[in-house]
């Protein structure tokens, strides 16, 4: 089969999956307005009916593409780092893990600042009432009371949303040392040795 025929049978392939990653880079380069299908096919090189064939709206693909970033965070972050024994590690582990997260990251600030959209804002509030549970409970297990608890999972929280907000208004970028210090800096005021 001739190159050009391969690659022509492969654009016609396209899945489901590749168009809600397509989404959520566009996603996190344009935000969620830049999402929409024609400029998806182009990037894709292939035509809508490969959309429709997959998604009956632009709409239930955003609602697909943001369960994938949601299950990708679990899957790759949370789950490996929920078998971590040591509590407090576990919380160490959590920030380290998601501070390199640069997709996500992206996904996130776009998401921001589309709070007044219907199908955004719910989702975000799952998301962050799960990442609170997830955290909170962690330093529950690492021995503070439940109040203590809570507000350093707030904080946690807050610093990394305050992170990405920083990076959006055009914070100078860090060196990667310097990054690297930051993260370790904040560890260990949040959960010290």
């Amino acid at each position: 089969m001739p190159a050009s025929s391969a690659k022509a049978e492969s654009r016609n392939r396209l899945t489901a999956a590749g168009w809600e990653q397509a989404a959520l880079e566009t996603l996190a380069e344009s935000g969620v307005a830049a999402v929409a299908v024609e400029p998806l096919a182009r990037r894709l090189g292939v035509t809508k009916g490969s959309f429709y064939w997959h998604f009956a709206t632009r709409e239930a693909l955003l609602q697909a593409a943001l369960e994938r970033w949601e299950r990708s965070d679990e899957d790759e972050v949370l789950a490996p780092i929920a078998t971590v024994a040591d509590p407090r590690e576990r919380v160490r582990e959590l920030i380290r893990q998601v501070s390199h997260k640069r997709l996500s990251h992206r996904v996130f600030a776009a998401l921001l600042k589309a709070l007044d959209q219907p199908l955004i804002r719910p989702f975000i509030e799952r998301v962050a009432q799960r990442r609170l549970a997830f955290v909170t409970e962690a330093f529950r297990q690492a021995g503070f009371d439940a109040p203590t608890a809570a507000n350093r999972a707030r904080l946690a929280w807050s610093a990394y949303v305050g992170f990405v907000q920083l990076a959006q208004l055009g914070q100078p970028r860090m060196q990667h040392d310097e990054f690297e210090a930051y993260i370790r800096d904040f560890i260990e005021i949040l959960i010290p040795h």
